[in-house]
């Protein structure tokens, strides 16, 4: 199927957004799924098959109102065939597809339709009505998994919910060469699991530890027991999680330290969810000197009361503003004064604190509307306050 010629063309788009299972070979449009009704008033699927005009990579009007089917004769619930849209029947291959009917219901008054989503759905509608007399959950619209090729998509199933939502300009924005996430611990694999529904081609993975028991309750997702066992290294183990839908995803079972930090030069913006002060010093200021944007992550979490209460922070490095990050981001190790150190971390918090940081980087590329261009907010979890502070 051609995803540039579907998503060019807004008829075969709002076919595939409705849910029918279409396919563009050779020439012609197929439907696949469409439910009907046979002689022996069963309810079968066929295959409805139209010839596909086109001005370049986008669809015109049909030209003609016949269409193709593969199946059994469509009859309607009491066996009877459809006789006002028979044209004939006969065998032959159009598109690898054998056709058995050819049928005609000409609109009117004009006699043409105005597009191949007006074709398809008076000619589904025709079939399936009868169908549905017999089986009212009957539908050709089965959202089926749709698969681009190698070279059409980043994922391995298309985006349909940007498409369904018809945001799809909007999220182009985010068709960045790559990113980077430092830190795969609770907040960065949220991180993860948010920016892999994103078209960034790459997204570079660097942490060097190993999934522990832990983990497990505060990351995304539920690894198995034997897979905690096993001990894998957290970029290789979410690699092979998430690759089932990012093809982009690159892992480095390393920290970020002197000697490989340079491999974020090339990066478009990369996200910062470690805890150690030294070594997150070193990458700010490696940063800066590179120009690449970031976000930098934090959580303080205490226990009061029988009762817990916490501050999350993100905070904002760009070329536009950078010179509050020195008194933003705490960079001491073991500060007893650095209410972010604290080692209590929760997922929904973990969630919410990748979250805040995912909807900055994308206010950064302009997909989302950014009144403030605040560069370090809080979160408190007591009275749900956010400030933003910073504005560039």
């Amino acid at each position: 199927m051609s995803l540039e010629l579907i998503n060019h063309s807004p008829d075969l788009k709002k076919l595939r957004d409705e849910g029918y299972d279409l396919e563009v070979r050779a020439g012609y449009l197929l439907i696949r799924d469409v439910p009907y009704v046979n002689s022996s008033k069963e309810v079968k699927r066929g295959i409805l098959v139209s010839t596909l005009t086109l001005a370049g990579d986008v669809t015109t009007r049909p030209d003609n109102h016949v269409i193709h089917f593969s199946g059994d004769c469509p009859c309607r619930e009491d066996g009877a065939e459809i006789g006002q849209i028979k044209s004939s029947s006969g065998k032959c291959v159009l598109a690898g597809v054998t056709i058995d009917h050819t049928f005609s219901a000409k609109p009117q008054p004009s006699g043409n339709y105005n597009d191949y989503y007006a074709k398809i759905t008076t000619y589904v509608a025709i079939l399936s009505g009868y169908a549905k007399a017999i089986d009212p959950t009957v539908s050709a619209k089965n959202f089926p998994v749709i698969e681009p090729g190698k070279d059409e998509s980043v994922f391995n199933y298309i985006d349909t919910a940007s498409s369904r939502a018809e945001i799809d300009l909007v999220t182009k924005k985010l068709e960045l060469e790559n990113i980077a996430i430092v830190g795969l611990g609770g907040t960065g694999s949220y991180v993860l699991d948010l920016t892999v529904k994103t078209p960034v081609k790459e997204i570079h993975l660097f942490d060097g530890d190993e999934l522990l028991q832990h983990n497990a309750f505060r990351s995304p997702g539920a690894p198995s027991i034997d897979e905690l066992r096993a001990k894998p290294r957290k970029a290789a183990y979410l690699k092979n999680l998430y690759s089932k839908m990012h093809r982009g995803i690159v892992d480095h079972e390393a920290y970020v330290g002197p000697d490989n930090v340079e491999e974020l030069r090339t990066m478009k913006f990369v996200f910062l969810c470690l805890d150690h002060g030294p070594a997150k010093k070193m990458i700010v200021e490696k940063l800066q000197e590179f120009g690449v944007p970031f976000v930098d992550v934090g959580m303080g979490v205490n226990q009061n009361d029988g009762m817990l209460g916490g501050i999350l922070r993100v905070t904002t490095g760009t070329s536009v503003k950078h010179n509050h990050v020195g008194t933003r981001i705490p960079f001491a190790e073991g500060d007893e004064h650095n209410e972010y150190a604290n080692n209590i971390q929760i997922a929904d918090l973990n969630a919410l604190n990748a979250a805040l940081a995912v909807i900055k980087w994308k206010k950064l590329f302009c997909f989302y509307r950014d009144l403030e261009h605040e560069h370090h907010s809080t979160y408190t979890t007591d009275g749900n306050i956010i400030n933003n502070e910073d504005r560039s």
